[in-house]
Formats: C-alpha cells, structure tokens, sequence
C-alpha cells in the first residue's frame, strides 16, 4: 500500500470491520436505557414509554411502532414577513405526527423537522431557455411555463421520516416553503422568506411564535409536546432549507444533516462569470425554478408573478453576462453563515453535476473555521443519491436532541464511501477533508495539445502557444476519447504505477487569448483511456472533476477559493492574452494504477454551457498555465509514481 493511502482505517484495522464502531472510534457504548418506566398510582403499575438508547443510537421502542396511535395535526404557523403584499403576515402549512405517549403520558419529545417546495407537486412539461444563444448578446424571449396545479385540501403534507423517527422517540415535523402547496406568499427561491419560515416553525415548537387551526383562522394551536429541540434534514432544495434555517441563529435548532444542498443559486446557475446551467437541466434558470415549484393559491399568483418572476428576477438575475451581484449574495448562505450555531453534518456525491460538490464543501470549510461542530460524508454517486446510512443520522440526532454521550462530536470529521464498493458498505473515516496529508502538486503542461501533450512536474523553459476551435456539437466525452482534435487541448501524465490519492480542491491557472470579445472556457480532468459509462448526475467515470469560467472576469479570477466578486467582466480585446485562475470542484478520489491523468481544455460544454456558434479560437499560452492538483503525499509521492 501506498504511504499517501493511509487513513483511519489503517491505524484502526479491527474497529473499522464495521460502520458502527468506525462511528465509534472515540467513544464508548453508551448504556442501555429501558424502553418504558413504571409509576404507582394506587394499587396500578403504569408502564411509561420512553426514548431508548443503546450503542448512542435511538432504539424501536416498541410503544411507539403502532401507527393507528400516531398523533397527526395539521396547522398554520405565523412568520414575521409578508411576501405576497396582502398586508398580513404569511402563514406556512404544517403537519406534526407525534406518538401518542405525548398527549396520554405527558412525554415532551425531540423533533425532525423537514419542509420543502415539492411537498405539493411541481409544474409539469418545463420549457427551458433556449441555450442557442450568442454569449454578450441579450437572450431570446423566455419560454412560457404552465404552473404546477393547485391542491385546496392537503391535510397531510408528506409521510417522509415518519416511519424511521416515529417509533425511535421523535416526532416528525413537514411544512411547505411559502409560496407552495397551503402556505401563504410568493416564492422567492432563495432569500430571506425560505430563511425565516422555517424558523417561525422552530419557534412555534419552542412556544415563541403562533400556530392556528385553520389558514385564517385565529383558534391556536399550541406544540406543548415538544421538547424544543429540533433537528432538520432533507435532500436537494429540501437539504438547502436547514441550512437556511441556521444562518437565522434560530434557539431550539441543534442540529440538521443537508444532502446535496444548493448553497448558492449563483453557484448553481453561474460558474466564475460564466452562465452555466446545472447538470440534467439545460436551459434552467432561477426563473424556471420559481415556475416549477409554484403551487400556492391562485389569487396569489399574479403579484408574485409580476413582483419576482418577471419583475425582480430579469432586472437582477443578468443571463447576459453571468455576473455575480447583490441579487445573487442575497442567495448565497455562504454569506450568512455567521449566523449558524447548528451541528451539521453534510453530506454529498461527488458525482454530482446538478448540485455540484462545491456547494457542500464551502460551507463544510465555513463552519469549522467558526468552530461549529461539522461532520463530512462524501459518496461516489450523483445528485441525492447517497443519504448518509442510518446509524450515522441516528448517532447526529441522538446526541444534539436527547444529550446522548455517544463521542458523535469526537468522530472522524469526513467519512468518504471509496470508488467500486457495493452499494451500503461503510464509508472510509478520515481525520479531515481535504485529506491533511495532501498538499497541492504543480503540473505543466508540454505541446502536443491538439493529440495528447505531456502532463508533468517539469515547467517549459519557453512559450509556446497552442489553439482550439470552440464547436459546441461535440461532448466532452468524445473530446476526451479522440486521438486528435482541433476543438480541444489534452495533456496527459505518463501511465500511473501505483494508486494516487487525490483529495481537495484543484486550482487551474491559464493564459489565454480569444478570437472574439466573449468565449466559454470548460476544464475537465480526466483519465485515460476514458471510461464514457454514465455516472451520478450528468457525469462519466473518466470525469475526475471539472469547473467553468469566464474570461471576461479575469481581473477577479486572480487566486483559488469562493468567486463571489461583483467586479464586472469586460469584454475581451480580440487575441489579446489574459491571466486567470479558478477551481475546478473538489473531490476525493483514488485514481488506479495503470491509468493517465488528463487536463482538457475547451471553450462551450454541450451539457453545461451556452451554445455559441461554432468558430471562436482559443490560444493558450502553455509556459503560463500549470494545474495545482491535491495529492496526498505529494510531490514526492507523485514523482515516485510518474518515474516508474
């Protein structure tokens, strides 16, 4: 085994045989509790069911498994904003299903709260912008989009979580974001609305808000019941929310895991200046996803519609140019993050091409360095496909909602599932991400672009300029496949001897120059040969991992780490060289021995990028453009393994 390989599980061989004990490693079994007590009344003994815990985990207990004793209430929670003008404050559609122990025995429990957009159903038949669009040119008209219907009675809101909490102890909480489904407002996709309804529920179950009976109504409902203490989850939108939630510094909010959460639209619908849309959805825009999750009340929708869709949005949201600015800050968590004092544990595919991986990582980076507890778990899978398994949400909960003492707070701060293992095998734990022993390798490049250049540790001694022709009908994929291609540049490492640990962030540096004041700019790395099987979202297994930029923003793209510069981009002085430096999205992976690693450069990404037409020339000036790649052990690891 390679030295740069090592993790926990090599200094702990028998403890990490099982996910349980690699969760475990610095704690101990924590006792068993008995699943009910018993009180005298008179000549009566009365079992009490109550949380029960062993190994830190929650049990079944089984006086709470039967569902026909549930609890189930449905109610609206007052918020402190009023998004749709009507001049009240907006109500957000709640339900709570709770066992009956709170009601009958005067148990107050914890609660797992999730809210979402989606709960009430979507729009159907999404239209997207047409991506056939001359880059610094004004788009073409949007396409018209029918909104999702509107459904008047939904007592229930979802059954999610219900069955895993329920019979552990919990209740379980749903609400709909405002705007969808029974609750009141506009969608804003992103902003303060989809920050502060989740928190006025927090603060209805911690008994600081308002709960009514009925939408209008002014009967209250009060969470007597509950503890105080919440925990939130979900994936996608449904994980953005929690971590929306938190930035409010809401009391009672202990804990939430966020799967695949969009941290920041801009990030989600824009790359480093450039329009770039989420992997699987060509065309999307944050306009497009306001009509997809609107299924709020009809009366509602002509002033939402006209305030946000059509008035904010294409005032502020630039398709044009794909400048980052106070619209997009506005929805951008990592700019509220401060305010987060909620153990998180995120987790996240690194396949990942819709919600890319950078959304997790930024805010994972965040809130360690403000000392929040914070736990990584990363998969090999595409969008929301890989929750973290149960005993690991279990251990989470189980601790920051009921105080358990199960060390979850002393575990391995990321936990990676490695390449090629069955579904359900336990992840790897590692003492941090990025691994701690990686350091950043710099790798030049050598002509020969347009077939294969070198990819190596050993710098030109003098400039040499190579070029591309920008074609946007041939995929990255079949690029990176081709012996020889005027539309992109390739250069590869010799063959690998030995496994190379990759784990980090890789930061590109280029000089470049364009035909034209506008150009799209795709970086891949890859391994070859490459591997086109389809993997996650919108990925291939040969994609190691990729970034998108914008020329135009070179005076911002000086150094790796966030883009989050307002400095707008200027167009580019025909052939006219400029510096630039961006990241490509993190990861953590192992590449095999007896691959390549290969550096692609293109300008339009078929499945990513706007399609300029066919003809812009990209020159690279390769003397000053070099790839910073994270390896663990490195450069005296990576030397090791490129001169055998």
């Amino acid at each position: 085994m390679n030295h740069s390989d090592i993790s926990l599980s090599d200094h702990f061989p028998v403890k990490a045989i099982s996910l349980a004990l690699a969760f475990a490693l610095s704690s101990l079994a924590y006792a068993q509790t008995p699943a009910s007590t018993s009180e005298n009344k008179g000549e009566t003994l009365v079992q009490k069911s109550v949380p029960t815990f062993f190994n830190g985990q929650a049990q079944i207990v089984p006086g709470f498994q039967d569902k026909t004793k549930w609890i189930k209430q449905e109610l609206w929670v007052e918020t402190e904003f009023d998004s749709d003008g009507d001049g009240k404050k907006d109500r957000v559609h709640v339900d709570v299903t709770r066992p009956q122990q709170t009601e009958t025995e005067g148990l107050k429990v914890a609660v797992v709260y999730e809210s979402s957009p989606y709960f009430a159903g979507t729009m159907k038949n999404q239209k997207m912008w047409d991506v056939k669009h001359e880059l610094g040119e004004a788009p073409p008209p949007r396409p018209v989009n029918e909104q999702a219907k509107f459904i008047p009675v939904r007592p229930e809101i979802s059954k999610t979580e219900i069955d895993t909490w329920l019979p552990r102890g919990f209740a379980v909480v749903h609400s709909e974001a405002p705007g969808t489904g029974l609750s009141q407002g506009c969608p804003t996709v992103g902003g303060a609305p989809e920050e502060l309804a989740p928190k006025a529920v927090i603060d209805w179950l911690n008994g600081r808000a308002k709960g009514y009976t009925t939408i209008d109504g002014e009967l209250e409902v009060k969470a007597s019941w509950a503890s105080g203490k919440v925990g939130m989850t979900g994936t996608s939108y449904n994980g953005t929310i929690p971590l929306a939630a938190a930035t409010t510094g809401v009391a009672g909010l202990e804990a939430i895991i966020p799967i695949a959460p969009n941290t920041s639209y801009y990030h989600y619908y824009r790359s480093n200046g450039l329009v770039r849309h989420p992997g699987g959805y060509l065309g999307e825009d944050i306009d497009q996803l306001y009509d997809f999750i609107y299924s709020g009340a009809p009366e509602k929708r002509a002033y939402c519609n006209a305030t946000i869709r059509d008035g904010l949005y294409p005032a502020k949201f630039d398709r044009k140019q794909g400048d980052y600015n106070d619209f997009w800050a506005e929805r951008d968590l990592l700019t509220k993050i401060k305010g987060v004092k909620a153990a998180t544990l995120l987790a996240h595919g690194q396949q990942d091409w819709n919600v890319v991986p950078e959304h997790s990582i930024r805010i994972y980076e965040a809130l360690k360095k403000q000392g929040v507890p914070t736990q990584l778990y990363l998969h090999q899978g595409g969008h929301g496909g890989g929750t973290p398994p149960l005993e690991m949400r279990n251990r989470w909960f189980s601790h920051y909602l009921y105080g358990v003492d199960n060390g979850v707070e002393r575990d391995a701060r990321a936990m990676i599932v490695r390449e090629n293992l069955e579904r359900g095998t336990p992840p790897t734990p590692y003492l941090d991400f990025p691994n701690p022993e990686a350091s950043a390798v710099q790798l030049y490049l050598g002509s020969g672009g347009n077939q294969a250049g070198s990819l190596g540790l050993k710098a030109l001694s003098k400039s040499v300029v190579e070029k591309l022709v920008d074609d946007v009908q041939f995929k990255g994929g079949v690029l990176a496949q081709a012996e020889q291609s005027p539309h992109r540049l390739l250069y590869a490492t010799p063959e690998l001897s030995e496994s190379v640990h990759l784990s980090g962030t890789p930061t590109i540096t280029l000089r470049v120059a364009a035909s034209k004041p506008a150009t799209n700019l795709s970086v891949w790395l890859v391994t070859l040969p490459f591997d086109d099987k389809v993997v996650g979202s919108n990925g291939q297994v040969g994609v190691v991992t990729r970034g998108w930029a914008d020329p135009q923003n070179h005076r911002s793209l000086t150094k790796s780490g966030n883009y989050d510069s307002k400095l707008p981009g200027t167009p580019l002085l025909p052939n006219k060289f400029v510096d630039l430096t961006f990241d490509l999205q993190p990861m953590d992976r192992i590449i095999p021995a007896g691959k390549r690693l290969a550096l692609m450069i293109m300008a339009s990404d078929q499945d990513f990028t706007l399609w300029p037409k066919a003809g812009t020339e990209l020159s690279v000036d390769l003397k000053q453009t070099s790839l910073a790649l994270p390896v663990v052990g490195g450069a005296d690891s990576l030397k090791k393994i490129l001169k055998n």
